[in-house]
């Protein structure tokens, strides 16, 4: 394989857990410029959440915020929260897409996500 073919070679993975007792599905996939991530437990993409990460400089110390838009779904508070805690938890500076179809949107839900994602993670 030559090495320009290596450099296309997009990277996804998957997996699978019951949260809460939902059954509920991951899709992790890594392009050149962004992740693309479905969470989902409803077997479908649902709402679409594009999630850019800043640095802000604030008293000499960088402190990384998160802007969200929803690009398709349903724009519900929650669903910006969500889709900023979880990008919370990955370690890269490229744009990610969220598409997040969740039955329900509790703490102990989130926490299962984030562990999910990160076993699960493509970055």
């Amino acid at each position: 394989m030559s090495a320009s073919m290596s450099q296309d070679v997009v990277k996804s993975t998957q997996g699978a857990a019951l949260i809460d007792g939902i059954h509920t599905d991951v899709v992790c996939t890594n392009f050149s410029d962004r992740l693309f991530i479905v969470i989902t437990q409803y077997e479908k993409f649902g709402t679409l959440v594009n999630v850019t990460k800043d640095t802000v400089v604030e008293d000499g110390m960088r402190e990384p915020t998160y802007s969200t838009s929803v690009l398709l779904g349903k724009d519900k508070p929650e669903t910006h929260v969500i889709a900023r805690n979880l990008a919370s938890k990955i370690p890269v500076t490229k744009p990610i897409l969220f598409a997040l179809a969740l039955k329900q949107t509790s703490p102990s839900v989130l926490h299962g996500l984030q562990e999910l994602m990160v076993t699960h993670a493509c970055w």
